[in-house]
């Protein structure tokens, strides 16, 4: 049977790093801890009492998880102006729906998140693409001019940058966010690696007040170690989260999830201890990779990108067969690992010794 797939799908395979059954997989950007047995336990139990209703619908505006969510931001956020899905990736895609369509055009800055031109396709919104730097920063006349040229109804800037680990200065995302002003349009700062960001980089919260057409998005799947659960969720403007409000399908988030979440938020300052061990794995990560005599990107995430090589998948090919899995993702020449537990970053260095002696 021949299916009436939509022309321009046709010959797409899906999404979706590698999934492959070896020792050390840092591929993926999860958080490598996982919550204590106290949080599962107390997760346990708020599935088991929401389980007690399930033949009823969830709160389709999930009001108390946003009180949650407004709480944990901070930076005067406020319920009625947050927002939340099943990931971050959903998030996105109810953005552009609301906000891009037929006629309409989405602007990155590449390299970006590989699942942005997906959201624009998906949704039918003509998606272009402008540059960073060399160093991965933005040029903020390119930028402009791109706007101004395009008039996108949706820029979409990951900070700190997916795969890249680049964050974005206060005053890059002002700029942008005046820029897209003057054409109509909203700003997406993506931060879902966002509590990784090294001491003294802010966040886009802290200009979300004096700016109307920023969207900050988050999630709980990294920091939060909650990748299994699917919760995303942003800050913007009432008027932004209304509107987003009239393309979400009823009943989105499930009881279920609600119930998760709303245990993590509770035991935040738990679950977030870990971050600052990754931060300093991190760190030490970029440190000895530049030692290695490689560039490295300068990393606000739980994640690093090196290079240049010129076989990158020759490289990629040599850690896997040496049981270490990262991804093969950026600019032509670079890879990508995942920040992971001690011993597991310690079989990383061991196995790239290796491969590159």
């Amino acid at each position: 049977m021949t299916v009436p797939l939509r022309e321009e799908l046709r010959g797409i395979e899906p999404y979706g790093a590698p999934q492959l059954d070896v020792p050390v997989q840092l591929n993926v950007n999860e958080n490598p801890y996982p919550p204590s047995e106290a949080v599962a336990a107390e997760v346990a139990a708020a599935v088991a009492d929401a389980t007690r209703t399930l033949n009823r619908y969830p709160d389709r505006e999930f009001t108390a998880l946003r009180e949650d969510l407004a709480a944990y931001l901070g930076h005067g956020v406020r319920p009625a102006q947050v927002w939340a899905a099943n990931g971050s990736n959903e998030v996105m895609l109810q953005i552009l729906q609301a906000f891009g369509g037929p006629g309409r055009t989405a602007v990155s800055f590449a390299p970006t998140y590989s699942m942005y031109p997906e959201y624009a396709r998906d949704t039918i919104t003509r998606w272009v693409v402008g540059h960073r730097e060399e160093d991965f920063s933005l040029d903020l006349d390119h930028a402009a001019q791109v706007i101004a040229t395009e008039r996108p109804s949706v820029v979409l800037l990951p900070s700190p940058n997916n795969p890249t680990g680049t964050a974005l200065p206060p005053e890059a995302v002002t700029a942008v966010c005046a820029a897209a002003a003057e054409v109509g349009g909203v700003v997406v700062i993506d931060e879902a690696y966002g509590e990784f960001r090294r001491t003294g980089t802010p966040s886009a919260l802290e200009v979300l007040p004096q700016t109307p057409n920023l969207v900050v998005s988050r999630t709980m799947s990294k920091a939060f170690a909650l990748a299994g659960a699917r919760l995303g969720y942003l800050a913007a403007s009432e008027e932004i989260c209304d509107a987003i409000r009239v393309v979400r399908l009823p009943y989105h988030l499930s009881a279920v999830t609600q119930a998760v979440a709303r245990v993590a938020l509770r035991h935040a300052d738990e679950l977030l201890a870990r971050v600052d061990d990754l931060r300093a794995e991190r760190d030490a990560t970029v440190t000895w990779l530049r030692g290695e005599g490689l560039e490295v990107a300068d990393s606000d995430a739980n994640y690093v990108l090196f290079g240049r090589f010129a076989d990158r998948r020759e490289v990629w090919q040599g850690l896997l067969d040496r049981g270490v899995l990262i991804r093969e993702t950026g600019p032509d020449g670079w890879l990508r690992v995942s920040i992971g537990t001690a011993d597991e970053m310690a079989a990383f260095r061991q196995a790239l010794r290796e491969v590159l002696r």
